[in-house]
């Protein structure tokens, strides 16, 4: 069994080790040009979700699924997107990845939209690759707020709940609250400023329109200057929480963490601007579940490497490798799920 922490492989190019260099160097950098299948997948509640299937798909039914849950305001052309579902499709894996309500190509139905702790469209999505493609094994990655979602619905549902192999976690924000403040101070503002411009675009209509039963208008929407001031004012009342700090206290995956039991890959950057220093010396002890790996440097889902002589992203070498453990366990992975399943129904 490997160890439950370590310090990962990763290693940053000469004088490219800060943490806001790391963060912003993949957008500058080309990303792999990917085809694609999208989907409307209906929920029970009456909305959808996109989902975004990668060309060319496996032909067979029982190929390896990797489905991805993207970040704040993210979506398939996201840098990290790009790279991981490209390095899953070349590994013969059926790739897919699924944007949170309103991140697709048209705005959600219903009047809400998606927030850090919102499992149930990820657990429907689960059930139906499980309905669809019963033999395949299936592991689950999410980065940054898809990182904190995927981690609450492992823990909500125990070791027997998903058809999922194992989940891979990327620079989650497992205290809300902690990341909110952390990115309301210094350099970390220009992120807290990008993501509140993307937020504010696209409910600032739905509000005009009157859709939204909250007790806000554009120009109040406008004079808001915080993360946690547009979760007070916006998702807290919007999905049935009291507030930010109620929002807060109920979404973040990290209070969960001894509760894990299927195998989940956490990596973290112990300079992420969007957190606090030290964030795992705040949370409980992981399960033996969970293998942590945390770098020095990395920035927020940045981790560019110099590899073969050019910037590369070591997410997708560290994926690659996790995905490769995988699938060389071949038809084997099942015996080992069906023993996790009935350990934990003992």
């Amino acid at each position: 069994m490997r160890e439950r922490q370590q310090e990962a492989d990763f290693t940053p190019p000469r004088g490219l080790s800060n943490p806001h260099v790391q963060t912003l160097l993949p957008r500058c950098l080309p990303r792999p040009r990917l085809a694609r299948d999208v989907e409307s997948l209906e929920l029970p509640d009456g909305d959808f979700v996109e989902l975004n299937w990668i060309r060319p798909s496996p032909t067979s039914s029982t190929a390896p699924i990797l489905v991805l849950f993207h970040g704040l305001e993210g979506s398939f052309h996201s840098p990290y997107a790009r790279w991981l579902l490209a390095t899953a499709s070349r590994m013969g894996w059926r790739a897919v990845l699924m944007h949170f309500r309103g991140c697709g190509s048209q705005p959600n139905r219903l009047p809400r939209a998606y927030h850090s702790g919102d499992t149930a469209d990820a657990y429907w999505l689960t059930a139906e690759l499980s309905r669809r493609y019963p033999g395949a094994l299936k592991v689950a990655a999410g980065v940054s707020l898809g990182g904190n979602m995927l981690l609450k619905l492992v823990a909500e549902q125990g070791g027997s709940g998903l058809d999922l192999a194992g989940a891979i976690i990327v620079s989650a924000p497992l205290d809300l609250a902690a990341s909110a403040d952390t990115l309301h101070q210094g350099f970390s503002r220009v992120y807290e400023r990008h993501l509140l411009k993307a937020l504010k675009r696209k409910v600032a209509p739905r509000l005009v329109r009157g859709e939204l039963p909250l007790s806000l208008n554009g120009e109040a929407l406008e004079r808001i200057d915080s993360l946690r001031g547009y979760d007070d004012a916006v998702t807290a009342p919007l999905h049935g929480f009291k507030g930010a700090d109620d929002y807060y206290r109920r979404a973040s995956a990290g209070r969960l963490l001894g509760d894990i039991e299927l195998p989940t890959l956490i990596l973290h950057a112990d300079d992420d601007p969007f957190m606090p220093a030290a964030l795992f010396q705040r949370l409980p002890q992981p399960s033996a579940a969970v293998h942590l790996e945390i770098t020095h440097h990395g920035g927020h889902v940045g981790f560019m490497e110099w590899r073969n002589k050019r910037l590369s992203p070591w997410l997708a070498r560290r994926l690659a490798r996790e995905l490769e453990g995988w699938a060389s366990l071949g038809d084997s992975w099942r015996s080992i799920t069906d023993h996790r399943l009935s350990r934990s129904d003992s």
